[in-house]
Order: structure tokens, then C-alpha cells, then sequence
């Protein structure tokens, strides 16, 4: 497995991490946990060691799946892990909450969850608009004074956020969506990220899902999956964006690979500050993914994946429209 930096913070992971969200969260019915931890301890064996999770999947139970996975590995991985959000007592979140006391109280139950001295990657999850980002980022730099965390991140935060951030604490990463169906971060974003040296951690890098080629107008949802209420999964939209799995897939034989491969090796030819962390919970998912790395696009390629992806108009937005007024603040 290759190596990347995440930007100038020295830290350096496979370059493909894994996006362990979905092994308790999210996506319909929540898979054998014993099954998880054997997955998550195969994807090191093949080469990972980038793990991310967050109080907030489950919430706390995914950090406890990952923590457990990793204890036995510990000094081989590097675990990112998010705050941000508040809880009622039955775990259903309310609201937002990144004051800086509550930042300390959560990073201390994330080290307690997770087995590990300290957090590698301490993502603040969305933007709150209630904090300011310099009391945030205040907070995380006394965290790694006290060695509690190592690193610095923003999940879903706009260019000037990142700005005032990383003059109080050096932000290491920037995760955000970002995959053939979703660029906006090519916009403002990476720019910011160049100039100042962060690195990049695309999630949802497959279109949570959609661009493995798997998906169609046809297919059925569990009635717990979060895909039910996203604007860009109704059938109208599955029927429209299948253009651009198309295009994947012509890639795909091609180079005798994968529409999912093609998705990733675009993703990773585009700067080499990149390390997506596509999510799944099926072995041979893991290792189809783990196979994109080797997948070699030429800049031809490349030029001809762009022009023809610039024709296709991607139908229905990514998230309903409350989630998205949580993004790029």
C-alpha cells in the first residue's frame, strides 16, 4: 500500500484509509460486530492505517468498534475521530456543540472509547456558528499541548474558517465529500489547502455508493438507510446521474478495473495531498478498493474523464436541506 502526508503536518497514512461509519450508522440494518472488528483488522493486514470514526456515529458505539479493532495494532494506525454535537440521554442528537469545555469532556470519553494515549486526528465534525472557530481551535491546541490529541482537523468548513483555524492551530486535514458527483471543493477549497500546506480527506468518495455501478433507479433502500431521504437517491435522480456510472464503467474496461476503482483513481490523481476513506462493510468491497491504488490513469485519461464529466449534470442535491446549511460555514 502506498503512502501519503496529509499536507505539511508530517502525519502519513495509506493511501486509502477506511470509513468505518457505516459498520454501525447510517446505511439500513447495523452488521455483526464481531464481523466489523475481523474486517477492520483484515483492512490492516492489507495495508490501512487510517481509520475514521466519530462520537457521533451510533452515537459512541462505532468509536467502541474501531477502539476494540485497533487495540491489539495501536502502534500501526492512526485513528481521526470528530466532536461537535450534544446528545439526550437516549442518544438522539441535539444541536451543535463545539464550546470549548465540551470539546475537552468529549475528547476525553473518545480516548476512553477508542483505548488509545491519544487521538491522532480530532476532527471538529460541522462548523458552529455558535463558537467561535479561534475558541475552537484554542481548545484543540491545549488538547495537544496536554497530549491528549496529536492533530488538528475540520470536517465540512469554508475556506475563511479554515483560515482563522489554522492561525491558532495548524489544521492537518480537511475532510469534506468530494467525488466525481460532488466537486464543490475544487472551488474555494483546495486552493486554501495548497497555500497552506492541509491535507485532503474526501468521504463519500464512491457517492455513498452510487458510483460503484450497484445502484439503479430499481433499487430498494431499508426502511433505516439515510439514503431514503437524500434529494440525489430518489429514482428520477438514480434514473439521470446513471450517466455518469456509464462513464466509469467505460473507463473501467478499459483498464480492466471497476467503475468503483476509476471513481478512487480519479480521486487520488488529483493531488497528492488526497486520501479518501471510502466506507464499507464487505471484504470483497474492501478489496476491490484497496485495488484502485494500482489502477494508473494517464493524463490523457484523465482529460478525457474531465471533458465527458463536464457534460453530464448531476441531478438532485447531496444532502436535504437542513444538513446542507450545516456545510462550508
Amino acid at each position: 500500500m502506498q503512502k501519503r502526508k496529509l499536507g505539511k503536518s508530517n502525519l502519513e497514512v495509506s493511501a486509502l484509509g477506511l470509513g468505518c461509519m457505516g459498520m454501525s450508522f447510517a446505511y439500513g440494518p447495523t452488521p455483526d460486530k464481531q464481523e466489523m472488528i475481523s474486517l477492520i483488522r483484515t483492512a490492516v493486514e492489507r495495508g490501512i492505517t487510517f481509520f475514521d470514526t466519530a462520537e457521533a456515529y451510533g452515537p459512541f458505539v462505532n468509536e467502541e468498534l474501531v477502539g476494540e479493532a485497533l487495540a491489539p495494532i495501536r502502534d500501526q494506525v492512526v485513528i481521526a475521530t470528530k466532536f461537535g454535537f450534544k446528545f439526550g440521554p437516549k442518544g438522539e442528537q441535539m444541536g451543535q456543540d463545539s464550546r470549548p469545555e465540551h470539546i475537552k469532556q468529549v475528547a476525553e470519553a473518545s480516548l476512553k472509547r477508542l483505548k488509545v494515549e491519544a487521538i491522532d486526528l480530532f476532527y471538529q465534525h460541522r462548523v458552529d456558528t455558535d463558537v467561535p472557530i479561534e475558541d475552537v481551535a484554542g481548545a484543540v491546541k491545549e488538547l495537544i499541548q496536554e497530549g491528549k490529541v496529536k492533530h488538528f482537523g475540520l470536517s465540512e468548513a469554508g475556506a475563511q474558517t479554515i483560515r482563522r483555524a489554522h492561525a491558532v492551530q495548524p489544521v492537518a486535514a480537511v475532510q469534506s465529500e468530494y467525488s466525481l458527483w460532488w466537486r464543490r471543493p475544487e472551488e474555494a477549497l483546495f486552493p486554501t489547502l495548497e497555500e497552506l500546506g492541509i491535507g485532503f480527506v474526501p468521504f463519500s468518495p464512491l457517492g455513498k455508493g452510487f458510483l460503484t455501478g450497484k445502484i439503479d433507479a430499481n433499487t430498494k433502500f431499508d426502511k433505516n438507510d439515510f439514503r431514503n431521504i437524500v434529494p440525489r437517491f430518489t429514482p428520477d435522480a438514480r434514473k439521470a446521474n446513471q450517466t455518469l456510472v456509464d462513464l466509469l464503467g467505460q473507463f473501467a474496461k478499459q483498464k480492466k478495473a471497476t467503475p468503483a476503482q476509476i471513481a478512487l483513481a480519479w480521486l487520488l490523481a488529483q493531488k497528492p495531498w488526497i486520501v479518501p476513506i471510502p466506507g464499507t462493510t464487505k471484504l470483497a468491497r474492501l478489496d476491490e478498493n484497496i485495488g484502485a491504488v494500482n489502477v494508473e490513469l494517464t493524463p490523457d485519461d484523465l482529460r478525457e474523464i474531465e471533458s465527458a464529466a463536464l457534460k453530464i449534470k448531476v441531478q438532485g442535491d447531496r444532502y436535504p436541506e437542513e444538513l446542507e446549511k450545516r456545510t462550508y460555514r
